[in-house]
């Protein structure tokens, strides 16, 4: 990703060498006081809600939103560009901060590594990001499978709600990727252990406590939402909340410390709030509302990022985040990268180093539909092209005349060889979007459309279907969900991130597909109902060879083959 042939260090190399401040000196940018930390060592801090909320009717900054084109194995650097440009407007004399999600450990040990950023953008200490953190991800998890717990206790104990044990809708969930956990039998070995049924295991980063916690406001929100979580339904099908088990409260306290954004710095030493996890191909992809909301209480810039392409994260970040927030972004950053727009030119990987511009000229068009289906919502596009070495002017130059028609600007930026420096034009780009475009910001559906509606809006205008296929049971259960007054909820459409389509082989922008629905759920807690497409999973598998295999540590103590 650099403009220079000299091979950079890896990742975890750079994070050693960086010079990084006390986490008290970053908050004293913000003008955070040590009263409103909360240490973890010397460069973690936790920030506290009293903050938050005292400054809940200050002036608020900009709000700029990084997403991407479609991923490919070529990779895009849609989190290495958001902490770029973050560094970027701050070298221009903007005071800018970066908004992320915290990695899963799943995809860390598995095939898409950490999510800290690469180069020289990067959050820090990257090691202690992409591992256990502050504990967060532990906390979603433990008041996850403390509801587990509880509800399977219940019906050991006498089943005084009448749950149908045929109808627990409730999962476990643990933050690595085991595929063997998907579907499973518990209870078994006798009386003592409860009512043999089926179960399973979701990522953590799917489950409904983390999108609660990503998109609550305070700890009472908190409590109500998880309180309405459904686990089950009884024999005559009334639902069974946390609340009827009694547990939303203490599922609540294991949560109380986590929901505080965590502070951390880029190798730059500029502010970081790094906070909540969601998948945004299986969940809604985008860190809590208080980490972004506070940012944009403390900075002129606040820079955040939503999952894989504008197709997933960025559509939830706009009709299920800013719908619950009230957020209203100012202008979005689109990241690609040449290579990544050659393969889905058919380029095949290994000739990607090749300049190819008529490859090109196919590729080119997933990109702008992302853009088409950012400016769905009425917003501006800057484009940030992820410089590689192999690219050639005479590639970028196509790419910015093919997309002339969509009057955007597209920047190149070195991030990743240069840092901040390599963002100033992209910087001083986005300042000018951001500043002096009027916005019409509106959401792509509206409350009173039904659900069966918004998946059809969502299926046939950003990712471009033909039709929405389902059969006549699972139209019946949207119709139940409709019936039961969730209708006037949001969709959280799971599909792959590898294509616009549901199929993950059809790349470019396919046309004349159809999006086939598999499943609908109620996510009554988050405020949000999830559709399962195509063959997408909740729970991840590890690859051949995960990366696990290559992560060690070493005599002194240092972690090896992380990145």
């Amino acid at each position: 990703m650099s403009d220079t042939t000299r091979p950079l260090p890896p990742d975890i190399v750079i994070a050693r060498r960086a010079k990084l401040l006390p986490i008290e000196t970053i908050a004293e940018k913000l003008s955070i006081g040590d009263e409103d930390l909360e240490h973890y060592g010397k460069v973690k801090a936790k920030v506290s809600l009293d903050l938050y909320h005292r400054l809940e009717n200050g002036p608020k900054g900009k709000l700029i939103l990084v997403t991407a084109v479609t991923p490919t194995p070529a990779g895009e650097g849609k989190t290495t560009t958001s902490i770029g440009l973050c560094d970027g407007l701050n070298r221009i004399g903007k005071r800018a901060m970066v908004c992320l999600r915290e990695p899963s450990m799943g995809p860390c040990f598995g095939m898409k590594g950490g999510a800290a950023g690469g180069g020289y953008a990067q959050v820090v200490p990257m090691e202690d990001i992409n591992l256990h953190f502050t504990g967060d991800f532990h906390a979603v998890e433990l008041a996850h499978n403390l509801l587990a717990a509880v509800l399977d206790n219940h019906l050991q104990q006498g089943n005084a709600l009448g749950i149908d044990p045929r109808r627990i809708v409730w999962r476990r969930v643990v933050d690595m990727n085991d595929r063997a956990l998907r579907n499973i039998i518990i209870g078994l070995g006798g009386t003592n252990n409860s009512m043999p049924h089926e179960a399973g295991f979701d990522i953590t980063a799917a489950s409904e406590v983390m999108a609660c916690f990503c998109l609550s406001d305070s700890i009472a929100e908190l409590r109500e939402r998880l309180g309405r979580i459904v686990v089950a339904y009884t024999r005559d099908r009334k639902p069974v909340t946390a609340a009827d088990l009694k547990v939303h409260g203490a599922m609540t306290v294991l949560l109380k410390d986590a929901l505080k954004p965590n502070l951390v710095q880029t190798l730059e030493n500029n502010p970081a709030l790094v906070h909540g996890g969601p998948f945004a191909n299986i969940a809604h992809g985008c860190n809590s509302i208080i980490a972004t909301k506070l940012a944009t209480r403390l900075a002129e810039y606040t820079v955040t990022e939503a999952g894989f392409g504008a197709d997933l994260g960025a559509e939830k970040f706009f009709n299920i985040k800013c719908r619950t927030a009230g957020l209203q972004p100012h202008a979005v950053v689109v990241v690609a990268t040449v290579r990544a727009l050659k393969m889905h030119g058919g380029v095949p990987i290994k000739e990607l180093h090749k300049p190819n511009v008529e490859s090109l000229d196919k590729g080119v068009e997933n990109l702008k539909k992302h853009i088409e289906n950012v400016h769905r919502f009425g917003l501006p596009v800057v484009v940030a092209i992820n410089h590689f070495a192999s690219d050639t002017e005479e590639e970028i130059q196509f790419i910015k005349d093919k997309c002339a028609y969509l009057s955007v600007k597209i920047i190149t930026a070195n991030h990743w060889a240069e840092g901040g420096k390599g963002t100033e034009e992209l910087a001083r780009a986005v300042v000018e979007v951001a500043e002096n475009t009027k916005t019409d910001f509106s959401l792509l559906y509206p409350d009173t459309c039904t659900l069966w509606q918004k998946v059809g809006i969502v299926c046939r205008e950003i990712y471009g279907a033909t039709d929405v296929l389902a059969d006549k049971k699972l139209r019946e259960k949207f119709h139940a969900l409709q019936d039961a007054g969730y209708g006037h909820l949001p969709v959280c459409i799971a599909k792959t991130q590898y294509s616009l389509s549901t199929d993950p082989l059809l790349v470019g922008r396919p046309k004349n597909f159809d999006v086939p629905l598999r499943d609908v759920m109620l996510a009554s807690g988050a405020g949000f109902v999830v559709v399962l497409t195509g063959d997408i999973m909740t729970m991840p598998g590890l690859p051949k060879v995960p990366a696990a295999e290559a992560i060690d540590i070493d005599e002194n103590g240092q972690i090896v083959g992380l990145f």
